[in-house]
């Protein structure tokens, strides 16, 4: 096969070939989006799932929608150590810009840049990270008194305003929501909250691993009455085989039957672990149509690509004792699991491992899908973790 035509993406947030399976969710999105603009209610929307199912590159084919359709849009990824105003402050300065530029916003628009500058300048005192300014007069006495909960209220208040002057809306695309922390969650949840009530046009669609649906209950009570929480997880088979065959096909390659239910099975019909399997068969393939010897020489390939580029990274991150927890769970099976036979497998009592389950949780690895259970958030990890340690340290 011409490696060169390969038509296979594995890659972080890389758009796969065919986008296969989120219909629904990019309707309900736009849908919510066009809502809003005519000035009627919709709820927010944030995604969960696990790594690899395609929260980011769905994230971004929304905002290619969004955009298509003349939204304004930004587009955040909240990275661990970062604050909500350092990585909010200089999106809203680009959608400013623009709506400044148009006649209705015009006065508004400026308006509001004179709030954002107040803004910056209150926040720098507190969230030494935010590195933006403005040479522009503060509109004084708005969103800058240092409360972020009260001046991010007042700041999304004037953005929406000049927005509603555009007969348009603000939509805000926000990636790995989970590492925003929970005092800065609170201000972002009541400040939606507050623009619902005014009927401006604002909207989140945001994106996380599936505790940050907890996150925000504990940081405002009413915050699941605001969101929708669309489940994005492992493709059906059907659309599975959609995602494999057609990029093939279109190069003028074909699958056995058989070769399609075997690369299913490996992958597990999670997004990037199809691009994977899909990369390396191709490679090994020596004609259409590709067969289940050439998935079988394929996947020990694909497996090693993910030791090292997809599981590695976030297991050289951990502490010594995180790794033997995840080891514990993994001897466990897939899970989830109950914290107490985690415990057990490492010989222990259930409240000595409590700080380390909580820093598996902020750094992402599990997540805790009812009281006391632990799942990992990275599909096939407990296989690797198998690999890479294949013995239960005492």
């Amino acid at each position: 096969m011409d490696r060169i035509r390969n038509p296979y993406a594995p890659g972080a947030g890389t758009p796969p070939p065919e986008l296969v399976g989120r219909d629904e969710i990019r309707e309900d999105v736009r849908v919510a989006l066009e809502r809003i603009r005519i000035g009627r209610s919709s709820k927010n929307v944030v995604m969960v799932g696990l790594r690899g199912v395609g929260k980011t590159v769905l994230l971004d084919r929304m905002r290619e929608d969004a955009e298509k359709s003349g939204f304004y849009t930004l587009r955040i990824e909240a990275p661990e150590n970062r604050s909500l105003p350092a990585i909010i402050a200089p999106q809203l300065l680009a959608v400013l810009l623009q709506l400044s530029m148009r006649q209705k916003s015009k006065q508004l628009a400026e308006r509001a840049l004179r709030v954002l500058a107040g803004f910056i300048n209150a926040v720098k005192v507190k969230y030494h990270d935010v590195e933006i300014s403005l040479n522009v007069e503060p509109e004084l006495g708005l969103a800058d008194t240092g409360d972020l909960e009260y001046d991010l209220r007042e700041l999304f208040a004037s953005v929406g305003n000049a927005a509603q002057a555009d007969r348009n809306c603000v939509a805000i695309f926000l990636d790995e929501l989970q590492y925003v922390n929970e005092a800065e969650l609170a201000a972002l949840i009541s400040t939606f909250h507050f623009i619902a009530q005014r009927k401006l046009p604002i909207v989140m669609i945001g994106a996380g691993l599936p505790q940050v649906r907890g996150q925000l209950g504990r940081a405002k009570s009413y915050a699941e009455r605001m969101f929708d929480f669309p489940q994005i997880g492992a493709l059906s088979h059907r659309d599975a085989t959609t995602a494999i065959a057609k990029p093939a096909l279109d190069e003028g390659v074909e699958f056995e039957p058989a070769a399609i239910g075997k690369l299913i099975d490996e992958s597990e019909c999670y997004p990037y672990f199809l691009q994977s399997w899909g990369k390396y068969v191709w490679n090994v393939a020596d004609s259409s149509p590709i067969t289940v010897e050439a998935v079988e020489l394929a996947s020990d390939l694909a497996v090693a690509d993910l030791d090292g580029n997809f599981f590695l990274v976030r297991f050289d991150r951990l502490t010594q004792w995180e790794k033997r927890y995840l080891r514990a769970m993994a001897q466990l099976g897939k899970g989830p699991h109950r914290s107490g036979d985690i415990a057990q497998q490492l010989r222990r009592g259930v409240t000595s491992f409590g700080k380390i389950r909580s820093n598996l949780i902020a750094k992402g690895m599990v997540w805790s899908p009812s009281h006391g259970d632990t799942a990992f958030t990275v599909p096939m990890f407990d296989q690797f973790m198998i690999r890479i340690m294949p013995e239960l340290p005492e």
